[in-house]
C-alpha cells in the first residue's frame, strides 16, 4: 500500500510539473449543474477530472476577456437570461463579479472584443444581436443596443422562415463585427465604435441557399472567412477586405459526402476552428458524431477534405484546440464527454490513441485559457 501511495504521488507531482492549461466547459440541461474546469497536460494530451467550479443554469457559452482574468457566460439566473462576469483564479477557480439581464431572452453565442470594451450575444429565437460595454475591471454595464435582424431566406422550412443570429465575433483588426444568421442565410456586417461604443450595420455576405450559416473562423493571416454551414453541412471560403469590412464567397466544400450523411437520420455541423499553423480547417458534426480535417489552399482559401475522424462519443456540440495546435478538444453533448484526439501537425491529420476521454455532463463549449 505504501508503494501504491508513493507511486501515485510521484505520478501526481509528474503531471502538475507538467505544461497544463485550464479548460473550461460551458454546459446545458440534464444533469449539468454549471461552468466545469479541467486542466490539459499539453505533452500527453490527457485531462484531469472535471470539477464544478461556477453553479449557474445552462452556461452555454463561454468567452474570455482578451486580458484572460476574466470569464463570461451566457446563462440563466433566476429564470431571466444573462450575461455573467466572473474573475479567475490562478488556481482555475472562477468568482461571480455581477451579472446583466439580456433583454431579448436566451443567447446562443458570446464574444468579447479584442479591446476588452464590449461583448456581443447572439438570441437565436428572437433574432437580434445585443451589445454589452465591459468596464475597466471587468464587468459589465447593462445592454446598450440590441438590434433586430429581419427576414428569413425561407428555403429550409421552419428553420429559415425568421432570422437566427448563431454566433458574434470580430476582425483580426477589431474594426468589423461579424454575426452569422441561419434564418437569413448571410453573414451580417458591423461596424464597431468605441467611442462610444457601438455597432452599426454595413452590409453582409451571403451563403448558400438554404446553408445554414452556424459558426465562422478567420484564416491566420486574415485574408479569408471560412464560414460553418449547419443545414448543408458544408464550409464556405469568402474573401476578407480588411479596409472595408466586405466579403465575397469563392467556394464551399461539403463536410461529409452524401454517401456518409446518409448513415445517419439527422446530420448538422456545429463549429468549425482553424489551426495555428494556418495549413487546416476542422470542422464538427453532429449526428456522424465526426470531425473532418481540410487542408487550405494558400492560393484562394479553397479547402479540400483529408481527413475524417469519429470523436468516440454523440453530437459533438464544440471542439477547441489548444495554443499548440498538436491536441483538438471535442465535447460530445449527448454522452456526456470529452474526448481529447491528437494531431499532427505535418499532415493535419487526426488521431486517438486512447485513455484521453473525460466525463463533463452535457458539455456544449469549449474554452482554453492558453
Amino acid at each position: 500500500m505504501k508503494y501504491s501511495l508513493t507511486l501515485l504521488l510521484t505520478f501526481t507531482a509528474t503531471f502538475l510539473s507538467a505544461n497544463t492549461v485550464d479548460v473550461y466547459f460551458g454546459t446545458g440541461g440534464g444533469e449539468a449543474a454549471g461552468i466545469y474546469h479541467s486542466k490539459l497536460n499539453t505533452e500527453t494530451g490527457t485531462l484531469t477530472a472535471a470539477s464544478l467550479v461556477a453553479q449557474v443554469q445552462s452556461p452555454e457559452f463561454l468567452a474570455f476577456h482578451p486580458n484572460r482574468r476574466h470569464l463570461y457566460a451566457v446563462a440563466q439566473l433566476q429564470g431571466k437570461a444573462s450575461v455573467i462576469a466572473y474573475a479567475l483564479a490562478p488556481d482555475g477557480a472562477l468568482t461571480e463579479l455581477q451579472s446583466q439581464a439580456i433583454p431579448d431572452g436566451a443567447a446562443a453565442h458570446i464574444s468579447v472584443h479584442p479591446s476588452g470594451r464590449l461583448l456581443l450575444t447572439a438570441q437565436y429565437g428572437a433574432g437580434t444581436v445585443a451589445l454589452f460595454p465591459i468596464n475597466a475591471d471587468g464587468t459589465l454595464e447593462p445592454c446598450k443596443q440590441v438590434i433586430q435582424h429581419q427576414g428569413g431566406s425561407g428555403v429550409a422550412g421552419k428553420r429559415q422562415q425568421s432570422a437566427h443570429p448563431h454566433w458574434t465575433g470580430f476582425a483580426p483588426d477589431g474594426r468589423f463585427a461579424f454575426v452569422p444568421d441561419l434564418g437569413l442565410d448571410q453573414i451580417i456586417i458591423y461596424q464597431v465604435q468605441l467611442q462610444p461604443v457601438s455597432i452599426h450595420k454595413i452590409g453582409y455576405a451571403q451563403a448558400p441557399a438554404g446553408a445554414g450559416p452556424r459558426h465562422m473562423k478567420f484564416s491566420v493571416d486574415g485574408q479569408f472567412i471560412f464560414l460553418l454551414n449547419e443545414l448543408s453541412l458544408s464550409v464556405s471560403t469568402f474573401d476578407y477586405q480588411a479596409r472595408t469590412g466586405q466579403s465575397e464567397r469563392l467556394s464551399t466544400t461539403p463536410s461529409l459526402s452524401p454517401e456518409l450523411q446518409a448513415q445517419e437520420a439527422i446530420n448538422a455541423g456545429s463549429e468549425i476552428l482553424v489551426h495555428p499553423n494556418g495549413l487546416y480547417v476542422y470542422a464538427a458534426n453532429r449526428g456522424h458524431d465526426s470531425v473532418t480535417s481540410f487542408r487550405v489552399s494558400p492560393d484562394d482559401g479553397q479547402l479540400s477534405v483529408i481527413d475524417i475522424e469519429p470523436i468516440r462519443g454523440a453530437w459533438p456540440r464544440s471542439i477547441n484546440l489548444d495554443s499548440s495546435g498538436r491536441w483538438l478538444l471535442a465535447a460530445g453533448a449527448h454522452s456526456n464527454t470529452v474526448t481529447v484526439l491528437e494531431i499532427d501537425t505535418a499532415t493535419g491529420m487526426l488521431s486517438y490513441s486512447g485513455k484521453r476521454i473525460i466525463n463533463v455532463p452535457n458539455a456544449i463549449c469549449i474554452v482554453l485559457n492558453d
